[in-house]
């Protein structure tokens, strides 16, 4: 492979991930795979002596770089609000997320009718996250559903609730939680919250 030929994958790859950046709901992940996008062109512009390119993406890695920093310096505001399960705004977000909801966890259809623990979580004000479980005949907490929506899935909901909150369910007396593994994204992400499978193809965690 010549030396022409290696610079034109530097581009075509800087090129790919740009694109990719752009189709990502997340801003974290946004900002992260753009980063590392125009760190890549940056590169072939420099290579390929196109200096006006170089600078412009270097300039957009420091400014990736910028936000990535203020996101993960500045203090968020996290609050949670439960609900009741006849509440008018629980049901307007169910009805605007409901293709949303049913990608991660096909499993779901909300019942109003037996008692449940609902809450939203707040995210600075914005309700970003929403919790729905009901209580098992064994004592466990069932999860019918534990949704974020697009642009908060960085993993901090879930942090504030399972690490920083877990009493919200120990003071019930929940000593365990289980839920559906959903989809591959969201079983990803009940493993990094603590969940592990057990034998019946369901997640749990221990708490308290």
């Amino acid at each position: 492979m010549d030396i022409a030929m290696m610079y034109e994958i530097v581009g075509y790859v800087a090129s790919v991930l740009v694109a990719i950046s752009l189709m990502m709901k997340s801003i974290l992940r946004l900002r992260v795979i753009n980063l590392i996008g125009a760190a890549f062109f940056s590169l072939y512009g420099f290579l390929i002596g196109a200096f006006p390119v170089a600078v412009l993406n270097f300039i957009i890695v420091l400014i990736d770089i910028y936000y990535l920093y203020e996101m993960y310096a500045t203090k968020e505001y996290f609050k949670l609000l439960e609900v009741k399960t006849t509440s008018d705004y629980l049901q307007y977000f169910l009805k605007f997320y409901e293709r949303d909801i049913d990608q991660f966890l096909p499993h779901f259809r909300y019942d109003p009718a037996p008692p449940q623990m609902i809450f939203f979580v707040l995210r600075n004000l914005v309700p970003a996250g929403l919790f729905i479980a009901q209580q098992q005949p064994d004592g466990t907490l069932m999860i019918n559903l534990d949704f974020v929506i697009p642009g908060f899935r960085d993993f901090k909901i879930g942090e504030f609730v399972y690490d920083n909150n877990a009493t919200i369910f120990t003071q019930r007396g929940f000593r365990q939680l289980q839920s559906h593994p959903g989809n591959a994204t969201h079983e990803k992400y009940l493993r990094r919250m603590g969940f592990q499978p057990n034998d019946k193809g369901m997640y749990v965690k221990a708490i308290g």
